[in-house]
């Protein structure tokens, strides 16, 4: 592993830190946020910021230049974040369809898709959403229920999505739906373009424990799409929802939110048993085994860098990443709050002690062990495919999906 950057690397880098020098507000500390607001005024705070990034040349580097990206290399993308990550900006709104949606369009769709979709996403135009989970299909992807019929040119969804994050507020969905009840389950599935704002099309927020709506419900009743807006043939859906499922893998497997510092100042903060809590033996083991996490979590995307640096495909590291993360991320959340005693009930960031970012981690952290694929499914393809160990019994894999149990 090479940890520092060449000289082409690091001449990119200090170009990025210089535009965002001129165009953001640098963090003083790890707990500085822009200031809440509400959903119109955060979404036009993002779409702002998109537009800027887009006039910059920093929006979505690594797509092709022909389509409104700048045809950089990944590696480019990895620096990019890195800095990004070191001042005051909005995001969130548009991870989704830039980081997993509009590349699948750009991996299986028509020029016509290309031109029509990609710079409107690019510039902050247009916002898009991933439609795959549902109540009988989750981490069983395959198993989905949401049917397509033809009818002429056009496709007829009836069916239920659930878990869509930002479906409220987005204009575009991929949405995989079963096209074909005869054969097995994974090569009945094909994927579609759909208009959030079609009729028949019903988002629902659900409402979560930390009293947010991110997520929804989403219905389709007899929602009209143009076979001009399938990607991939019939069919190919499971290919195709294979490439937004490794990019949001991708995504999700690089960790942040509080780590081991924020708890060591916690824990100088805190009191336990009369004296810092830090002075705690207990709390002291606790402390250095998340660090020695964070140095392997560290190393592991390491391994990834220097894989993208070198033009080549990273490994199995994005999962192994993600599996311990993940658990990392909810039970240091939890830990600081018992130490934070009473005061851990408390998520208002004016209130709380570090600022509740340990009251959002730990909320967080359960979605984040689901979000692109679960511990189990994840540890299953560390275990089969890095391993080698032999697969799961899976009896459903060959049957017609019509002639499996409901």
């Amino acid at each position: 592993m090479d940890f520092n950057d060449t000289k082409e690397e690091a001449e990119y880098r200090a170009k990025v830190r210089a535009w965002l020098d001129q165009n953001a507000e640098r963090k003083k500390s790890s707990k500085d946020a822009l200031p809440n607001l509400g959903l119109e005024e955060a979404l036009e705070r993002a779409r702002k910021w998109q537009a800027t990034k887009a006039e910059g040349g920093f929006a979505c580097i690594t797509w092709p230049k022909e389509y409104g990206g700048q045809g950089g290399s990944s590696i480019h993308n990895v620096i990019y974040s890195q800095e990004e990550s070191n001042y005051l900006v909005p995001g969130g709104f548009y991870a989704i369809g830039l980081g997993m949606c509009v590349p699948t369009v750009l991996a299986w769709g028509t020029e016509e898709h290309k031109e029509r979709y990609v710079a409107p996403a690019i510039h902050g135009d247009e916002i898009w959403c991933q439609l795959f989970s549902e109540p009988a299909g989750g981490s069983d992807v395959a198993g989905l229920r949401t049917k397509a019929e033809k009818d002429g040119d056009e496709w007829v969804i009836n069916g239920q999505k659930v878990w869509t994050s930002g479906a409220h507020y987005c204009d575009y969905g991929i949405v995989v739906v079963r096209t074909d009840p005869n054969v097995p389950k994974h090569k009945g599935l094909t994927m579609f373009i759909i208009d959030m704002k079609s009729e028949g099309v019903d988002v629902r927020p659900i409402k979560q424990m930390s009293g947010e709506s991110e997520f929804n419900e989403v219905f389709f009743t007899n929602v009209r799409v143009p076979d001009s807006n399938r990607l991939g043939n019939p069919g190919d859906g499971w290919k195709v929802a294979l490439t937004t499922l490794m990019n949001e893998r991708l995504a999700v497997g690089g960790g942040g939110g509080a780590d081991w510092e924020e708890l060591m100042s916690l824990g100088r903060e805190s009191e336990l048993e009369q004296m810092a809590a830090m002075s705690n033996g207990a709390v002291r083991e606790r402390v250095a085994d998340w660090y020695v996490q964070t140095q392997g979590l560290k190393y592991t995307r390491f391994r990834t860098l220097t894989a993208l640096s070198k033009g080549q495909t990273p490994g199995p590291e994005s999962s192994i990443s993600k599996v311990v993360s993940a658990a990392k991320m909810q039970d240091l959340g939890s830990f600081a709050m018992d130490l934070q005693g009473q005061a851990g009930i408390i998520r208002d960031r004016e209130v709380s002690p570090q600022g509740a970012i340990f009251q959002n981690q730990w909320m967080g952290g359960a979605g984040y062990r689901i979000a692109g694929g679960t511990d189990e499914i994840l540890r299953n393809i560390v275990a089969e495919r890095v391993l080698g160990l032999p697969q799961d019994i899976r009896v459903d894999k060959d049957k017609p999906y019509n002639e499996l149990p409901k």
